[in-house]
């Protein structure tokens, strides 16, 4: 087993992912990172892994990448495989994989389809991701009772902000907040925290579709600071729960949004 702390980081080759495995290695944790890349022809790409694994590395911990779909039972096993083959250990897991639909639509009109698309990735991965993670916790808690182990997950502003054209994505994330009140409330007992990462409007893929609308949305006020976030802001906040400095705060949504959560007259 390694003596360094290991975190798995689920959708980390780009983004906010990438940014908060970057920050963990710069915290000295090894890390097991999953993604799901393709590209524009629809053809499995490993690029981006492979670039962050290598920028990973340079900061001197081992980084282990491994392509899998989190909605898949068989690939979330294959990921908890590779962090106990080539780790022995897991102090921290941070669900980030995420999807918006692959085309908008109106909450009248939208598909069957791709709410299972959504949900499966969004939801039904980490909610058992997180369940078989924490058993393995509980068992390294018991084994080693000065370990800290914390969880955390990548909601979203989604998941209280109404957007009909993307109804599904919206149900995703509310489903995200409930999971962490229901996983912090039932791992508290064994010091396990667990905690929710709100972003706002964050400049990554996900978001380059809109960035004109956005743009103006945020000039004209849409966010107290005007500016996009960017995926090292997300990756700041993981970090501090990473050095244990919100340990008492268990069940915790932290916003990092430009403060678009607070409510102005």
């Amino acid at each position: 087993m390694t003596e360094r702390p290991v975190a798995i980081v689920t959708g980390a080759s780009r983004g906010i992912g990438k940014g908060i495995a970057k920050e963990l290695g710069s915290l000295g944790y090894d890390l097991v990172v999953n993604y799901y890349d393709f590209n524009t022809k629809g053809k499995p790409d490993d690029s981006n892994a492979s670039q962050t694994q290598k920028e990973i590395k340079a900061l001197g911990v081992k980084f282990e990448i491994l392509r899998g779909d989190i909605s898949s039972a068989d690939d979330r096993d294959s990921l908890i495989a590779l962090a106990k083959s080539k780790f022995g250990r897991c102090d921290i897991l941070v669900n980030n994989a995420g999807v918006a639909p692959s085309k908008r639509m109106d909450l009248l009109e939208a598909t069957e389809e791709s709410f299972d698309r959504v949900l499966g990735i969004n939801l039904k991965g980490p909610y058992f991701l997180t369940q078989q993670v924490a058993n393995w916790m509980i068992e390294q808690k018991k084994a080693n009772p000065d370990r800290a182990f914390r969880i955390v997950s990548t909601g979203s502003i989604s998941s209280y902000t109404s957007s009909p054209a993307r109804g599904e994505y919206c149900v995703s994330k509310a489903g995200i907040s409930m999971m962490t009140k229901l996983y912090a409330d039932r791992l508290a007992e064994y010091g396990i925290g667990v905690f929710e990462i709100s972003p706002g409007i964050i400049a990554t893929d996900m978001t380059s579709v809109v960035k004109d609308k956005y743009d103006k949305l945020i000039a004209e006020g849409l966010t107290p600071i005007k500016r996009w976030g960017q995926p090292e802001d997300i990756a700041k906040a993981v970090g501090a729960i990473a050095e244990g400095r919100l340990d008492f705060s268990t069940g915790q949504v932290i916003n990092v949004d430009g403060g678009f959560h607070l409510r102005r007259l």
